[in-house]
């Protein structure tokens, strides 16, 4: 059976983003760019996809158990939600500052 990753051929998982150490252990980020800060974030939510994706090929394949496999998950949605709301916050942001007067 030849099982492959969930977009693991996509440019998005091959951008040159570096992890942040303060970011992944809930940390002070003082003296980051916001950019810098965003690309951590969204780079340590792919890690969790990828590792997810690749436990329940494991488990799948029966390589692994079942129960690390559904804890991943669980992990990599909550590290997708909570990127999706903090796109959303910085999208509405955006909205709210093109909508100022000058």
């Amino acid at each position: 059976m030849n099982i492959t990753a969930i977009g693991s051929n996509t440019a998005f998982l091959n951008l040159p983003i570096t992890n942040s150490p303060a970011l992944s252990q809930g940390g002070d980020v003082s003296g980051q760019s916001f950019g810098t800060v965003l690309k951590s974030f969204a780079q340590s939510t792919v890690n969790a996809l990828q590792a997810s994706e690749q436990t329940a090929i494991s488990a799948i394949q029966n390589n692994g158990s079942i129960q690390n496999a559904v804890m991943a998950t669980m992990e990599a949605e909550q590290s997708l939600q909570a990127t999706l709301a903090i796109r959303d916050k910085v999208v509405s942001a955006f909205l709210e500052i093109s909508r100022m007067q000058i």
